[in-house]
């Protein structure tokens, strides 16, 4: 899924994609991720909010399909930078085998609480994100679409 333009009204803050993030968070972790509402009004919710929500597909080389402003902010890109980027750039080269890992362990339990490590934004900085989720996403037949991220704490690195 390659979303073309970012999350806006007249797209409904792409609310069908971010309903498969909050059902899957929900379904998964047995908690809501935010305070459910309407689809349109949790999608623009989603989109605004002050910690960082990221999904990606099912791509061999897995590509970034979703962003909300604070992660865009983060990680320095715009939309359509970061929609066409595969997401393993997301993390250092030293990093990425240990994203790898994390990301299998995903793959197998469905998903990671209180993940931390190294990221890296588009000017070269990095920043360390603390007390990550990372959950496997499942469309209504149940079939594997992708993964997506939550967090809320990052520090800059020097």
């Amino acid at each position: 899924m390659h979303l073309a333009m970012p999350p806006c009204p007249q797209n409904y803050f792409y609310a069908e994609h971010v309903q498969l993030l909050l059902q899957n968070y929900q379904q998964l972790l047995g908690k809501p991720l935010i305070a459910a509402q309407t689809i349109e009004i949790d999608a623009e919710q989603l989109f605004h909010a002050d910690f960082v929500v990221l999904s990606h597909g099912t791509e061999v080389d897995p590509i970034f399909n979703y962003a909300n402003l604070t992660a865009m902010a983060l990680f320095e890109l715009s939309w359509s930078e970061l929609t066409s980027m595969p997401s393993r750039y997301s993390a250092e080269p030293v990093e990425r085998s240990e994203r790898e890992r994390l990301l299998s362990q995903v793959a197998s339990l469905g998903y990671v609480e209180n993940y931390s490590g190294v990221r890296v934004a588009k000017s070269g900085k990095r920043f360390y994100i603390e007390n990550a989720v990372v959950w496997n996403l499942y469309d209504k037949q149940q079939q594997y679409v992708g993964q997506a991220a939550c967090f809320s704490k990052w520090r800059e690195l020097v």
